[in-house]
């Protein structure tokens, strides 16, 4: 029996000597058999496991090895100067971020995809110029890409699965240690910028990646092996916190996407006024950069704004009691910082914001909030606006 795969056709007494081995999955050659896949037919598959990603609504599909050595390294160089801050994830695993088969063994290949998000027009830069408006990082906008893109994984390997066979295979959503952006390079889908981002000439960066680790040696696309950036320093000269250290080196610390996100205690006073309106992620140095210019407004409806998050005013915002902000974040990223550090961050934004009597009542609404964590940020806000301590 034969069947057809997309631009070639392999026997299926190919891939039957292969065998699924469970969790520390390998392919296998029979000791039955010698048959082994051959180069076309392995071509053919990377060509309709490309299509296939396409269909699915992936915008590019890339296939790399499992060389990460130099990424390793300047992985290595960034951990030891301290700037992933509290992100001690980061530093774990070991060598297995860097080495693909020690993460899943068996791994012969990883297939990187890239799927766009940017909404229509959000207005992005007009945010930023309205202080008393909640800027929300766009792709934060709708629903958790982490499900969606998961789940179209899944259905990619159920493709493959449906034309060889049983065959070994782990997807990851930025939820592993997987150095995505070094293995989105490798794939040929783009180089890595001087805003540490990954930019494709027809995309720009706002854009998710995902992973299929497969044990088939599928033959490999050409790394992206020069970058596009010249002499243009947009990225680093914008950003607000002055958070790069020099090219292609972000300090964590400083960011605020690491701010507004990952950091679970007090934000560092000095750096507040420079967040601005900024509640949840900041674009700054993806709205400068040139190759945005590129990037298309995706079709998948669970990437469009929802609850006028867009549009949505911060003293607004800053009154959603818990139920509302559960209610109205549900399947959405936000729900990463949680309520607390909503709060937190939302009274950041207001102490930024006019002094407007709709902004201070905002703040002296939540002057004895239980959290002390929110209710530190709030005094401050309110000193911003020129009022006197509730304590004083």
């Amino acid at each position: 029996m034969r069947f057809r795969v997309e631009h070639a056709s392999i026997g299926s007494d190919v891939w039957q000597n292969y065998t699924h081995l469970g969790p520390g999955f390998s392919l296998r050659m029979s000791a039955i058999t010698a048959a082994l896949p051959t180069r076309d037919d392995l071509a053919a598959l990377s060509l309709s496991i490309k299509a296939w990603g396409r269909e699915l609504g992936f915008q590019e599909v890339g296939i790399s090895g499992l060389d990460l050595a130099e990424h390793e390294q300047h992985l290595q160089r960034w951990l030891d100067a301290g700037y992933h801050g509290e992100m001690d994830y980061m530093a774990a695993h070991g060598s297995k971020r860097s080495h693909p088969d020690e993460l899943v063994p068996g791994t012969l290949r990883v297939v990187s995809l890239r799927m766009d998000y940017l909404p229509g027009d959000t207005k992005m830069a007009q945010r930023l110029t309205e202080p008393e408006k909640a800027y929300v990082s766009r792709y934060a906008l709708g629903r958790d890409y982490h499900k969606l893109i998961r789940k179209r994984l899944q259905q990619l390997a159920e493709r493959i699965q449906q034309a060889i066979g049983p065959f070994g295979f782990r997807a990851f959503v930025d939820s592993a240690p997987v150095l995505e952006k070094a293995i989105a390079e490798q794939a040929g889908l783009g180089w890595i910028g001087k805003n540490t981002l990954v930019l494709n000439r027809k995309a720009g960066s706002f854009f998710f990646l995902g992973e299929l680790f497969v044990d088939i040696p599928l033959p490999v696309d050409a790394p992206h092996a020069t970058e596009h950036c010249g002499r243009c320093t947009a990225c680093l000269d914008i950003c607000p916190t002055a958070a790069f250290v020099g090219p292609y080196v972000l300090d964590a610390r400083r960011c605020i996407s690491y701010l507004t996100i990952e950091l679970k205690t007090a934000i560092p006073e000095e750096l507040r006024p420079l967040i601005g309106n900024r509640v949840f992620g900041c674009d700054d140095c993806q709205i400068v950069c040139p190759w945005n210019r590129f990037a298309r407004p995706t079709d998948q409806s669970d990437f469009q704004p929802r609850h006028n998050l867009d549009n949505a005013g911060l003293a607004e915002l800053f009154l959603w009691d818990e139920d509302k902000f559960l209610s109205s974040t549900e399947g959405s990223p936000l729900r990463r910082a949680g309520y607390e550090r909503w709060l937190r961050n939302l009274a950041v934004g207001l102490g930024n914001a006019p002094s407007t009597i709709p902004v201070i009542e905002a703040l002296q609404a939540r002057r004895d909030y239980p959290s002390e964590l929110v209710r530190e940020h709030v005094e401050w806000a309110l000193q911003r606006h020129g009022v006197a301590d509730a304590g004083g």
